[in-house]
């Protein structure tokens, strides 16, 4: 007698049943063509810190690329994948940041995956991770094969115990510049003083400081005086401050060399679309013609702070331009970031697994494009949604902003 046919993917209800009694359903919401437009939500969800996604120059250079170039790359770097644009924007990536050389990948989670498996890819190879690290740097470490150790998050002293526990071996300490759940910044130059004390390589993240910290916004590893170490490598994003797509690996060019061969995200993904290199590249360009960019977005950032501190609400101080706001549930987080939206203010909603500490938040993105109206607009909406079980002081002690 035949058996009954069991449903192979039979688990995955009942994992959506978990996922819905926990509060951690995610859904897809296609955003308005037109976001910051007149009558269109005020974005504050996104990572267009400079504002440039948007910005003339950096779409006529996207337009220009891709007729040039075509709508994609066609291939891998190594095969077609490779135009004038991606050399052009390595160069001055690396000029700009203050590194000897650049890569660019398909995206700043390759970049990632890249500079970890192939610096820590050994058998003796050993890895020390910060606890909030991003997950691409999560997923690079468990795909080395090298021993990781996770040490307490923005810890030198917790570095350097580990590092001295393994001694002689082929170390990397990773960390990200600014995380991105808090928005508070990694002490990197205590950091690099525990690698150099023990022969110990440092990789950096940077995708949330280029554009936004150092001079003229050239990032963290630049205002920790990192760039250009021969024991440092940094990665970047260019989705974020540039408003393209994208990624790049800057360090040494021995390292960036061996990249080139060894990274299997290099090597069998296919190139970065010329649009995106062209959109980043003009970006960057603008970047460094308008300094004041990085300031202003770093300015918004301290302002959102303020006023959403003074009337009550637990809100981490940023170092960069990622402002945190807690929540008491991953509930009350969704409901919170749905009314912001319903009230035409869009917000991000950090709930588990998202969140390393567990805690579920309102993200706010500063842009140096807003207006201080803008600003004041987004406090207003954020107080006014808030729950009631979020407030740390009494509703009276709310300060009103200006309009």
């Amino acid at each position: 007698m035949q058996q009954p046919r069991q449903d192979p993917f039979g688990w995955i209800d009942e994992e959506a049943r978990r996922r819905e009694r926990a509060g951690l359903v995610r859904v897809l919401r296609p955003r308005e063509a037109d976001v910051g437009g007149d009558g269109a939500p005020l974005d504050l969800a996104g990572n267009d810190y400079l504002g440039l996604t948007r910005h003339p120059e950096v779409i006529s250079a996207a337009g220009a690329a891709a007729a040039r170039w075509g709508a994609g790359a066609t291939g891998s770097r190594l095969v077609t994948g490779t135009t004038a644009l991606h050399t052009a924007l390595e160069c001055e990536l690396a000029r700009f940041c203050g590194f000897e050389a650049a890569l660019v990948f398909s995206s700043g989670y390759a970049a990632n995956l890249a500079a970890v498996t192939a610096l820590a890819a050994h058998r003796d190879g050993l890895v020390v991770s910060d606890a909030a690290n991003h997950a691409s740097l999560v997923d690079g470490c468990r795909l080395s094969r090298a021993e990781t150790a996770v040490v307490p998050h923005a810890d030198p002293g917790a570095v350097r115990k580990t590092l001295a526990a393994h001694p002689g071996r082929r170390s990397l300490v990773v960390t990200d510049s600014v995380f991105s759940v808090d928005g508070d910044a990694a002490p990197l130059t205590a950091l690099a003083r525990v690698c150099r004390e023990a022969g110990a390589a440092l990789l950096v993240d940077d995708a949330h400081g280029l554009g936004v910290l150092g001079d003229g916004g050239r990032g963290a590893p630049h205002a920790a005086g990192l760039a250009g170490a021969a024991d440092t490598v940094a990665t970047v994003t260019l989705s974020k401050s540039l408003g393209s797509q994208g990624g790049a690996v800057l360090g040494p060019a021995r390292v960036v060399e061996h990249l080139v061969n060894t990274a299997r995200t290099f090597i069998f993904d296919t190139g970065l679309a010329p649009a995106a290199a062209g959109a980043a590249l003009a970006a960057l360009r603008l970047l460094e013609r308008e300094p004041g960019r990085a300031a202003r977005a770093r300015e918004i950032a301290a302002a959102l702070h303020e006023a959403l501190t003074t009337a009550g609400l637990a809100v981490a101080r940023p170092d960069a331009a990622v402002v945190s706001v807690r929540a008491p549930s991953p509930g009350a987080a969704l409901r919170w970031a749905a009314d912001c939206r319903e009230a035409g203010l869009l917000v991000g909603c950090f709930r588990p697994p998202s969140v390393p500490d567990g805690v579920s938040r309102l993200r706010l993105t500063a842009r140096a494009d807003l207006t201080d109206r803008q600003v004041a607009a987004a406090v207003r909406t954020v107080l006014r949604t808030a729950p009631a079980d979020v407030w740390a002081t009494a509703r009276s002690s709310v300060v009103h902003c200006a309009e």
